[in-house]
């Protein structure tokens, strides 16, 4: 039987939550394939996956490479491309497919952190409406789209940074995102552990550079931590 949806997990050296949030998919998998993609982890990050995946792809490492990857290995009609660190809401995929159904060709959903502070409640918001007010999804919302409409755009550009951002432009030509207001859950990790400020200072300046015409991979070297590199 086709999936209804092909879950597409990009990760590299995610041991400390790929675990749980693959315990997680377990009950979409009864009519959605999730399909893990490996840039190359050191961890136990490859050995965890494949009990509770449909596939386990090996890809060279690099977010836009691995999602790619994974689009190539699925089955679906639909794609759904989710961070390791982020959770869907209930009902995810009776969303995405009515949407779908409804003449969307791609959309995504708010983002929350799993973070109490109200700090994260805040920059979440102002996330959410970044995106809903210029049609640019990023990868902790969750990108969902059609088959039809990847290969339009191409995929996935193969550079180490922005790969979303560049992706949600390209895809804006076939028609603006359904902004969905129900909500992923994405770890905080990052923020704590780098300092908010420092965090948004970073996220907003290597945007600005890339609209200017930065290289990818310059911009990648400040963005990912060591375990990435």
């Amino acid at each position: 039987m086709k999936p209804r949806l092909s879950i597409i997990l990009p990760v590299l050296n995610e041991g400390e939550c790929l675990g749980v949030a693959l315990q997680a998919l377990q009950v979409l998998r009864l009519d959605c394939e999730l399909i893990v993609v490996d840039g190359g982890s050191t961890d136990l990050s490859l050995a965890m996956a494949p009990p509770l995946a449909d596939k386990v792809v090996s890809s060279p490492r690099g977010r836009a490479k691995q999602m790619n990857a994974g689009a190539d290995a699925a089955k679906a009609d639909i794609f759904l491309f989710l961070h390791a660190d982020t959770a869907l809401p209930d009902g995810s995929v009776d969303l995405i497919t009515k949407v779908i159904e409804d003449g969307w060709n791609w959309g995504r959903f708010d983002v929350q952190f799993d973070a109490p502070q109200p700090i994260f409640k805040l920059i979440a918001w102002m996330m959410n409406l970044r995106s809903r007010l210029s049609g640019i999804a990023t990868g902790d919302q969750a990108i969902f789209l059609t088959r039809k409409a990847f290969e339009a755009v191409g995929g996935f550009p193969d550079i180490a940074l922005m790969e979303d951002i560049t992706l949600s432009s390209r895809l804006k030509k076939l028609g603006k995102p359904c902004c969905l207001r129900a909500k992923v859950t994405t770890s905080a990790r990052r923020w704590q552990r780098h300092g908010i400020l420092k965090t948004i200072v970073l996220m907003w300046r290597l945007r600005l550079t890339y609209f200017f015409g930065a290289d990818a991979a310059v911009l990648a070297a400040r963005y990912y931590p060591k375990k990435h590199q």
